[in-house]
């Protein structure tokens, strides 16, 4: 799992080069939202022979279709983003420096892991 903060008015697909120029495993598929929808980011998976599952925006003139049965899969992501608001410390930021709510952040993450490692 890759961590990133940006200014709360930035929008989602600038924050994409920043989680994506990472030396992480090339991932096969990229579920996303609306807010990634951007032609830039759909050639640049087409390129790593990523299969982009982003639904398109209500503006977009040129219709792309999107396999819905894999963007059900998605429920899994937004799932683990509740669980991380969960962690009041999480949903309200009590911190005040961006590196020490990233690591709570990631403590958070180790915590719901283990303990879907003990179920």
């Amino acid at each position: 799992m890759r961590t990133e903060i940006t200014a709360g008015q930035t929008s989602d697909y600038l924050g994409f080069d920043l989680v994506m120029a990472d030396n992480l495993p090339e991932p096969s598929v990229l579920l996303a939202d609306r807010g990634y929808d951007s032609d830039n980011i759909r050639k640049t998976m087409e390129v790593r022979d990523v299969v982009p599952v982003i639904p398109m925006r209500k503006t977009r003139k040129l219709r792309v279709a999107v396999d819905r049965r894999l963007y059900r899969l998605r429920n899994l992501v937004e799932r683990c983003f509740n669980k991380l608001n969960n962690a009041r410390r999480v949903a309200t930021r009590y911190d005040k420096t961006a590196e020490s709510f990233l690591g709570f952040i990631d403590i958070t993450s180790i915590r719901l892991w283990l303990r879907h490692l003990s179920t």
